[in-house]
């Protein structure tokens, strides 16, 4: 699949409803599925990273969609793996680089243009007003070209 098809499943994810870091997360399902993973079992895994952790507004949830989908293809489980979680961790931080290099940040709230804090707990309704003052939609795409590009070179 190429980045630009990555990206368009991301978006579309997100426009379907998913949250963010779920929009990510299922647009690799045929990479998870690799894995043993199926879309239903890597939505519930990515569900609490939507705004930016449960709403917290930290971390993009579409960066840790991402960079759970990195750790399916390219972690580790030995604790005692030393230079596979090094390599791991520079691999964590080229990504969260790209991603910061285009949007200027990884803070959800920032994206956002919203104080620092956590934000109420209950999700906005999804409407068409929604999805135009967010930016969330290509945010997503743009996790997911940067990981599938991050794929195809490895």
């Amino acid at each position: 699949m190429t980045p630009d098809e990555r990206a368009d499943m991301a978006r579309a994810n997100f426009l379907e409803g998913y949250n963010c870091a779920q929009s990510v997360v299922v647009a690799f399902e045929d990479v998870l599925g690799t894995h043993g993973i199926n879309k239903t079992t890597a939505a519930c895994l990515a569900s609490p990273f939507g705004g930016g952790m449960g709403r917290l507004r930290e971390v993009c949830g579409t960066v840790s969609g991402a960079l759970m989908v990195l750790g399916l293809v390219d972690g580790y489980d030995d604790p005692e793996a030393f230079e596979e979680k090094a390599k791991l961790y520079e691999r964590v931080q080229a990504l969260a680089a790209a991603f910061r290099e285009e949007n200027g940040t990884i803070l959800c709230r920032e994206l956002l243009d919203l104080p620092e804090g956590p934000d109420a707990s209950v999700p906005e309704k999804r409407s068409e007003q929604y999805y135009h003052k967010r930016p969330c939609a290509e945010l997503c795409a743009c996790s997911a070209r940067i990981l599938q590009e991050y794929l195809d070179q490895r």
